[in-house]
């Protein structure tokens, strides 16, 4: 029997109620830090520096469609470059953009403005773009990635304070599968680390348990991600994986090696030790 077609709107709409759930969750979470002074699992970053980095991401996506923040001068480089050192020079500024007070407060701003975002963007369609000048000024995403972006930030970063804080958080299979769908064939190619890819050409056939499946080839200095279609020919790597122990690796989360001990990721075709190389190409979706 054959898989159902994929439904772009059916699956947006998934993302959607991820993210709803998951901003209530992550309120509650910022509540419950007692100390933000005490280190995330992030280096050089403190609980409170994670949440404020959150209240960044959750202000940016909902004024690309109210205009509520508009410095971004103060915020943004004077030019475009690596994007890898782009989003690090964004990252270091805006979370000094929100003193103690604002810090104090970040569950409230999160709920509140995890829901102007879906208020705002009800009824639009998947491919509406969204303008993101923080990925580089002329980049422009649809909806369904900046949702999806939304929700892994939300996701992962819930993880990187409920580590430092020592409170529960949980990322299950169905919001890593959206995480991955809707974004990573995006996101991947814009990522690409072009030093370490020049002159390489590799491909991977990337099967993550319960769908998605993507390829991804890199061949000079590019790459190219396809989703749910099976490869034009045989790849070089076989990547089959568990749907959070990949996001946890390809955010750089969890060790990759400990997560193929524990099973959760395995490496087949022509060339499985190419599976230790994929993350260090990409410099994160």
């Amino acid at each position: 029997m054959d898989a159902p077609a994929f439904d772009p709107v059916a699956e947006h709409d998934k993302t959607r109620a991820a993210l709803r759930g998951t901003a209530q969750r992550l309120g509650q979470l910022l509540d419950g830090v007692r100390d933000t002074d005490a280190p995330s699992a992030l280096p050089g970053w403190t609980v409170g520096d994670v949440g404020a980095h959150l209240r960044a991401v959750y202000l940016a996506y909902s004024s690309s469609f109210t205009g509520e923040f508009d410095d971004w001068g103060s915020v943004l480089p004077p030019e475009d470059g690596p994007l890898a050192e782009r989003i690090a020079a964004v990252n270091a500024k805006a979370v000094t953009l929100f003193g103690q007070d604002e810090r104090a407060h970040l569950g409230d701003f999160v709920r509140e403005h995890g829901e102007t975002f879906l208020r705002v963007t009800e009824g639009l369609a998947p491919e509406t773009p969204v303008p993101t000048p923080w990925y580089g000024q002329q980049v422009v995403l649809t909806l369904a990635v900046a949702t999806g972006l939304m929700l892994s930030e939300s996701l992962l970063h819930g993880l990187d304070i409920a580590r430092g804080a020592r409170l529960p958080w949980r990322i299950g299979p169905d919001e890593a599968r959206l995480c991955i769908r809707q974004t990573m064939p995006t996101m991947m190619p814009l990522t690409l680390d072009r030093a370490k890819a020049d002159g390489v050409r590799v491909s991977f056939d990337l099967a993550v348990r319960g769908g998605p499946r993507l390829t991804v080839v890199v061949a000079d200095g590019a790459a190219t991600v396809t989703c749910d279609e099976s490869p034009v020919r045989p790849c070089d790597c076989r990547i089959s994986a568990d749907p959070v122990a990949f996001l946890l690796t390809a955010f750089r989360r969890t060790p990759l090696r400990k997560e193929i001990a524990r099973g959760r990721m395995r490496a087949g075709g022509r060339r499985p030790w190419l599976a230790l190389r994929l993350r260090g190409l990409i410099a994160g979706p």
